[in-house]
């Protein structure tokens, strides 16, 4: 994998529904789900009613975050 065909992936999931799992430390895991509304050259982001995070492409690649299209 490398980041533009990550960021293509994305791309074509524009204003759909996603999952992300973030794995933190200590075994931590959070999960968040929303809208894909945004991507930039090195990030993306996901809205929610209630928050607006976003992400890199990158920490899908080194697997610090796992994305679901639902």
């Amino acid at each position: 994998m490398n980041i533009d065909l990550i960021r293509e992936e994305i791309k074509n999931h524009l204003n759909k529904p996603v999952r992300i799992k973030v794995f933190g430390m200590r075994n931590k895991i959070n999960d968040y789900s929303g809208i894909i509304n945004a991507i930039y050259p090195n990030i993306f982001s996901i809205i929610n009613p209630e928050y607006e995070k976003s992400f890199s492409y990158r920490d899908i690649i080194t697997g610090e975050i796992e994305i679901k299209y639902i």
